[in-house]
């Protein structure tokens, strides 16, 4: 009897005990759910203060629409925080900048000026390779829909020689009047073991874009898999940021800002080029 009454206490105290614990688990990581950017989307709803942290969207005339205050504290919790690159006096000085009262920068999902960045894996020829897509989401009459507009492949751009490499003494070129010789000079040219590159004309650059499909067409490639998605953000005035996706436990997960640098307009250009490795 006493051993039937020692098991009745002990089932009495201890069940409620491993329930509440497990509630209390539940309740954790379905905070860390809401918390967490499961869309690029939705960063973008939360970069403009348009969605709170749990996913519902504000109405126009909440005060916390679009509030600079909010999207101060909520911007804040959209960064990388293992992120060692981005300093936070940098930090601040973007946040400031994008949620300044009188005149906050936004972010506009259909705006342009930011792209993708995928990294992928083929088989090329037999062989395993990587191969890094870009893309842009394009604007249709109806709708949009996104559009490869640049390919970095290693073999590719082995092709290639980059003709400023060579010295002023050694360029060849095609002599002005060649076309009074009906260009026969042109038979020296492709009989040689000649750079090729340095015949094109000024500002040349090759384009990957086609050759890739122009292999894929032939049957070289063979898709196997996508390693890595990432998107670079230039429509904010004067910065320019890179959108990460991070799986990991925590609130700080999901599409996260994994780099940030503040750069005049004039210099995007030249960014862009060295993203795509132009």
């Amino acid at each position: 009897m006493k051993l039937t009454t020692v098991c009745f206490v002990f089932i009495l105290f201890f069940i409620p005990n491993v329930q509440s614990q497990t509630i209390d688990k539940f309740v954790d990581d379905e905070s860390m759910l809401y918390a967490h950017t499961k869309q690029v989307n939705q960063f973008f709803r939360r970069f403009n203060g348009e969605e709170d942290r749990y996913g519902e969207r504000f109405s126009i005339n909440d005060p916390l629409f679009q509030n600079g205050q909010y999207r101060k504290e909520f911007i804040n919790l959209l960064f990388d925080k293992e992120s060692t690159i981005i300093s936070n006096t940098l930090k601040v000085d973007f946040i400031d900048d994008v949620s300044n009262a009188e005149h906050p920068n936004f972010l506009n999902f259909h705006g342009g000026k930011w792209f993708a960045q995928v990294k992928t894996s083929f088989l090329y020829k037999g062989s395993e390779k990587e191969c890094t897509l870009f893309l842009k989401l394009q604007e249709e009459k109806v709708g949009s829909k996104w559009v490869i507009t640049n390919v970095l492949f290693e073999p590719f751009t082995s092709y290639f020689i980059n003709t400023d490499s060579i010295s002023e003494s050694q360029r060849k070129f095609l002599h002005p009047l060649s076309h009074e010789l009906d260009f026969m000079n042109l038979i020296k040219v492709f009989k040689q073991d000649q750079i090729i590159e340095q015949f094109a004309e000024e500002g040349f650059s090759p384009d990957y874009l086609s050759l890739f499909i122009y292999e894929f067409r032939k049957g070289s490639f063979q898709f196997k898999n996508i390693k890595e998605v990432k998107f670079h953000i230039f429509q904010i005035n004067n910065w320019y940021f890179e959108l990460s996706e991070f799986n990991r436990k925590g609130n700080n997960s999901g599409w996260l800002i994994s780099n940030l640098l503040k750069i005049p307009e004039a210099d995007k250009e030249i960014l862009k080029r060295f993203i795509y490795h132009n």
